[in-house]
């Protein structure tokens, strides 16, 4: 009887203690109080313990039932209600069960009207915006600082700081101060567009007076104390110039920003050295270009990346050699600050830059004119300091204009104002080119000369001729007819395109004088009645 209770005894204990291991899987803390209730069913436990102290022979059948009484207490009711079911086998299930209802959803949803006739698609579209909701731009400053004839820019964004440029050795306290009034106490990017004087010297002060972080600086090297003097100071402060390459992009604040330029080394010229750079928050950018000049300008343009800005400096300083029509057309800004000096030696800014900047219908700032200018972004719209000037006048009072771009501008304009003083409109109109309309209007000012006001009108033998398809008899019509037919005609009929804040209409959306994704269309006799003008590209 003896030998048949401990047998049992084991084979009770070595149940409990596999069922202890199963427990373990889904329960530490029953299968633990089952390995202990299996180990304390086992003979051999009790008589080692027999061996060391003394006690009574109930024991050894309580202790073992308190454990396993235990651990079936720890057990979690799903196990214990299921007979101890593995929980891979109710993960198991219930990705079964969730497989059933997607399936079930589909069907339902295959069967709604609405979606026979939405494209299926659409709910992945609808989803889409989500992301940009959850990680809304932030805002971002940036201030146009009034350096003289130099440049700096400094931008605040979510925390982080930047300057681009920091004016010349005479403004460079004034930096200094300006940034300690906003808080400033490091600066996160330092960048040197060349290492021109009214650009590097006062980066000089800014690294001796903050803690910058990251100095990123054109790849050459420059003749000039202060461009040593620019080197001496970031190794003292144990920092690296890095020239990163076009293309690179920066994390900066809510925003970020990618280097345009310089694409190569120009050993010739300094200022096509100038690293220029697109900084975005949200759907706002601003384009600093340092004094890239045109061929510069030329090489972003023949780059595989977005150009457009809402904000633009004019490389330069608004200098005539930079700012090509190409350039404009590529970044369609809405508007333009240009930092200079008032009444500064170089002329700038030069009338060539200006003309295209007033036919593009840009509006100005300038610092010359409106001291530190800012513009606040909240990755929608920009919110600007004071209003602009739309001061289009060069900085030098003779510059007549220097470059072939601004003659032929101010030479159709001429023509355009010449024109319809002397009735003959729809002849500038005709001249894609203005050329006989350049001919019309001198042979009447010709005759206005001599007094036969009337012959004028019918005299300009080439500009008959180029009313003749428009006009069924253009022998008979005077000056004035001619004017009233052709204008009649096309107003009725010409669809045109206007900008959301310009003055004037355009044949096309992308004549390069507006932005297209701003523009809106209307008939030519609409545009004109709201007291716009042709644009002086399209007409």
């Amino acid at each position: 009887m003896k030998k048949t209770g401990s047998i049992c005894r084991w084979a009770a204990g070595i149940l409990l203690l596999l069922m202890g291991m199963t427990l373990c899987a889904s329960s530490v803390r029953a299968g633990v109080l089952c390995l202990l209730a299996g180990v304390l069913t086992l003979p051999i436990v009790w008589k080692k313990l027999r061996e060391v102290v003394r006690y009574p022979r109930w024991v050894a059948a309580v202790v073992p039932l308190v454990f396993f009484f235990s651990a079936m207490a720890a057990v979690p009711p799903t196990e214990a209600s299921s007979g101890g079911t593995s929980p891979t086998a109710l993960t198991d299930s219930a990705k079964t069960e969730n497989m059933r209802l997607t399936a079930a959803d589909s069907v339902l949803q295959e069967e709604t009207p609405e979606d026979l006739v939405t494209p299926t698609p659409d709910p992945v579209n609808t989803a889409a915006p989500v992301p940009k909701e959850s990680t809304p731009a932030g805002e971002m400053t940036v201030h146009f600082l009034d350096v003289g004839q130099g440049l700096s820019i400094f931008v605040q964004s979510g925390g982080e700081t930047l300057i681009y440029d920091g004016g010349d050795r005479e403004t460079s306290s004034f930096v200094v101060a300006y940034l300690k009034e906003q808080g400033v106490t490091s600066i996160d990017y330092l960048i040197s567009s060349h290492y021109d004087s009214d650009h590097v010297a006062g980066l000089i002060g800014c690294l001796n007076a903050f803690d910058v972080k990251n100095v990123i600086s054109s790849d050459y090297v420059h003749d000039s104390q202060t461009y040593q003097s620019f080197v001496d100071t970031v190794e003292k402060q144990g920092l690296t110039m890095q020239h990163p390459a076009v293309g690179t992009a920066f994390t900066f604040g809510d925003g970020s920003f990618t280097i345009l330029a310089p694409a190569e080394i120009d050993a010739d010229d300094s200022n096509n050295n100038s690293v220029a750079i697109r900084l975005v928050n949200g759907e706002n950018s601003f384009l600093f270009t340092g004094d890239a000049e045109s061929s510069s300008e030329a090489q972003m343009c023949r780059l595989d990346m977005d150009l457009s800005c809402d904000v633009l400096v004019p490389g330069h300083h608004g200098s005539a050699t930079a700012t090509s029509w190409e350039f404009l057309q590529a970044t369609v800004p809405e508007y333009a600050v240009i930092s200079c000096g008032s009444e500064n030696s170089y002329g700038h800014p030069d009338k060539d830059t200006m003309d295209k900047l007033e036919a593009m219908e840009i509006q100005v700032y300038r610092t010359d004119k409106q001291g530190t200018i800012v513009a606040t972004s909240d990755g929608t719209t920009i919110q600007w300091s004071q209003e602009p000037c739309n001061d289009y006048t060069p900085g030098d009072p003779e510059d007549t204009g220097t470059q072939a771009g601004s003659e032929a501008l101010a030479a159709g304009s001429g023509t355009n104002a010449q024109a319809a003083g002397n009735g003959s409109q729809s002849g500038t109109q005709a001249a894609g080119n203005g050329t006989p309309a350049q001919t019309a209007g001198n042979d009447a000012q010709t005759s206005s000369e001599t007094g036969a006001a009337e012959s004028a009108g019918q005299s300009g033998g080439t500009q008959p001729s180029a009313e003749q398809p428009a006009v069924s008899e253009p022998s008979d019509a005077s000056a004035g007819g001619a004017n009233t037919v052709v204008e009649a005609t096309p107003a009725a009929e010409e669809q045109v395109w206007v900008s959301a804040t310009g003055s004037k209409y355009h044949k096309i959306p992308d004549c390069g004088n507006m932005n297209p994704d701003k523009a809106r269309q209307m008939t030519r006799s609409q545009a004109e009645d709201k007291g716009l003008e042709p644009c002086k590209k399209c007409y």
